[in-house]
């Protein structure tokens, strides 16, 4: 998904003179081609990732369309005063191209991880929030982001996702739902949609199965419209449990007053101390495939 964003953004600069990237010592070998074509549209201002982003508010200020790019903990934990107030205050049209979603630098431990990235970008107002599941979806956020006139944040893994959906999506700002169903809904968003997949595969259980790109604003009105016949949900994501999606659906499941039962599968809030893969982390907190399909069956159990 990461070089299908920036390949995307790369031959997106050859129409728009305007786009610009700028990278806090990171991207090597992914944005070189970028900054081949177009040296005077390309910054690495090195480890000193505040300066990134003002200089990246300051050149969007005077008509550039900036994308950021950088790891997630560099790109939003250390910057997030920088990116409140420089770029989200002023509601400014720069893209924040953030890497290593959820588990993706398993086994370099928390300081890496970026499992509470959505609950501090929802915090944000006026930041679109993005979180692509495979290289189509992908390739729509970038789209998306590049003619947005408010900044968005898309939220990357970098392992070679495969395409989990037939066909490139017409639209990212809504739900995309990729197997039909009823009883069981599931909802997800990111890489961790690949266990999703493998999840319902072969199931004779036939749950409703949906990606959700676009976490902020999220199109609940939409959503419901494709939950006709649904009592259960259950939301996926490689995010801290609380204040991830699964918070955000429930928090709408609540409001409009739904008869919807909501189980959130997620990261438990806490500091990771686990060394393990991507597969065994998923594994231990209970978001792979096998997990994900259990908890399809209790949703359906409860039918009966």
């Amino acid at each position: 998904m990461r070089n299908t964003v920036i390949d995307t953004i790369t031959r997106q600069a050859s129409l728009n003179k305007e786009i610009f990237i700028i990278t806090g010592d990171a991207g090597f070998g992914v944005l070189d081609t970028f900054q081949e074509r177009y040296p005077r549209r390309f910054l690495n201002l090195g480890v000193a990732e505040q300066n990134m982003i003002g200089c990246a508010a300051g050149l969007a200020m005077t008509g550039f369309k900036v994308v950021v790019y950088n790891i997630i903990p560099f790109l939003l934990y250390r910057c997030y005063e920088q990116v409140r107030n420089d770029i989200c205050y002023q509601k400014l049209p720069v893209v924040l191209v953030g890497i290593g979603s959820g588990f993706t630098y398993a086994p370099q431990g928390i300081t890496h991880y970026s499992v509470e990235d959505i609950v501090i970008a929802r915090s944000l107002p006026n930041l679109i929030i993005l979180s692509p599941a495979d290289p189509l979806e992908a390739e729509k956020c970038a789209e998306f982001a590049l003619n947005s006139r408010k900044p968005v944040y898309i939220r990357l893994a970098k392992s070679g996702e495969t395409a989990l959906h037939r066909r490139k999506p017409k639209r990212i700002d809504r739900p995309c739902v990729l197997k039909e169903g009823k009883g069981v809904a599931v909802l997800f968003h990111g890489s961790v949609g690949i266990e999703v997949m493998k999840a319902v595969q072969d199931l004779k259980e036939r749950p409703l199965v949906v990606s959700l790109p676009m976490i902020q604003p999220l199109d609940f009105e939409m959503l419901r419209k494709s939950l006709k016949g649904v009592h259960t949900l259950i939301t996926v994501e490689e995010h801290f449990a609380e204040g991830g999606l699964g918070s955000l659906v429930s928090e709408c499941v609540v409001q409009e007053r739904l008869r919807m039962s909501v189980k959130k599968l997620g990261i438990k809030n806490e500091f990771i101390h686990a060394v393990k893969n991507v597969s065994g982390m998923r594994r231990y907190y209970g978001i792979n495939s096998d997990s994900i399909r259990r908890s399809i069956r209790e949703g359906f159990r409860r039918e009966k």
